[in-house]
């Protein structure tokens, strides 16, 4: 079986092809900040994603006819349980009108369906984003304005616990674990029984990442925002793209601030041990979630190649479980297997209302 993987990106279009489980070529288009300028919404440039991809199969010798099915990123949706996902209209209309907001991600879904219509075949997304499979309990915030949001990396999140599921002998449904997705953004999540039912993220809660706040002490935070030292667009970028660590120290690089750590800048220390310190916290207090019964602790994401951090958190709870590394964050053969396992029947495809 053969299948078309598209993953739209902010600054890139990620294309793969995957016979079964297999991956024969992946092709990276980047775009610059000039060529995107001139669309005017997301959804305005799918016209010129969707001829990239279809470059990208023709100069690797692959034909629309050759395709079994085409699987895209899922984008911003309404809350849904994680899952394989057959593109319908539903789906393409709430991406359209970006119900829940613009994001390059919501093409992923358009394309895959664009194509695979030409040529009938199924569409698909995997575990977007917009995953939601909190318990009730874990969404009250303490203000009944305000609710605990399921924002998280649901796509890496849930393929690593398969890997190690996998690896135990059993099924992702089978286990108890706790993932630390640690990356540009973070989101610490206990996966009880293939569901996700609680996390943190580093825009509402949790802790700091490399570019984003993390949770923030809140009355100091009602001062801030009324003090008039920022608008309201400067303060969504601190928390959401130049806090964290740049907002600390002018870099989202953490092999940047090993080094420097390294060099004897104890402020470069100071901040990686707070994030390990914090990172460790979270952990922890998903235990509780679980009721103290953890399988595996799973870390994962790009700083996760990191052995000043990864020992660091395994030092401070080590104690809960035995630990897991799995870095960096295999997006295309994420998307590629929740196609196959429907394509092979070992999954129900998901419908999208």
């Amino acid at each position: 079986m053969k299948i078309l993987v598209i993953n739209p990106g902010g600054t890139s279009t990620k294309v793969s092809v995957y016979e079964n489980t297999n991956e024969v070529f992946k092709h990276n288009v980047d775009h610059t900040a000039a060529e995107l300028k001139s669309f005017n919404s997301v959804y305005d440039e799918y016209h010129y994603r969707k001829k990239i991809v279809i470059n990208a199969i023709e100069k690797h010798g692959y034909a629309l006819s050759q395709l079994d099915c085409v699987v895209g990123r899922g984008g911003l949706l309404k809350e849904i349980e994680g899952g394989t996902y057959l593109v319908n209209d539903a789906m393409i209309n709430d991406v359209k009108n970006a119900i829940r907001g613009e994001h390059a991600s919501n093409l992923g879904s358009v394309i895959a369906k664009s194509i695979a219509d030409e040529i009938n075949i199924p569409a698909f997304i995997v575990d977007p984003v917009s995953v939601d499979e909190f318990e009730d309990i874990s969404r009250l915030s303490g203000i009944s304005d305000l609710e605990n949001p399921s924002w998280l990396h649901a796509l890496n999140h849930k393929a690593v616990c398969r890997k190690v599921a996998t690896k135990l002998g059993g099924e992702y449904t089978d286990y108890h674990f706790i993932v630390a997705h640690l990356g540009s953004g973070v989101s610490v999540v206990p996966h009880k029984k293939g569901r996700m039912i609680d996390g943190s993220g580093g825009r509402s809660n949790g802790p700091f990442s490399p570019e984003r706040s993390g949770g923030l002490p809140t009355y100091p935070l009602i001062q801030l925002c009324f003090s008039g030292k920022y608008t309201h667009k400067e303060l969504v970028s601190k928390v959401s793209s130049v806090g964290g660590m740049y907002d600390y120290l002018g870099t989202k690089d953490t092999r940047e601030i090993e080094k420097r750590m390294a060099s004897g800048d104890s402020k470069a220390k100071l901040v990686l041990d707070s994030f390990i310190y914090q990172v460790s916290k979270e952990i922890a207090s998903y235990t509780a979630s679980l009721q103290g019964r953890v399988d595996r602790v799973i870390l994962t994401g790009g700083i996760a190649n990191s052995d000043y951090i990864v020992n660091g958190i395994q030092e401070r709870v080590g104690f809960i479980a035995p630990f897991e590394i799995i870095p960096g964050e295999a997006e295309m053969e994420a998307l590629a297997l929740g196609a196959y396992r429907v394509l092979c029947g070992l999954e129900q495809a998901k419908t999208y209302i």
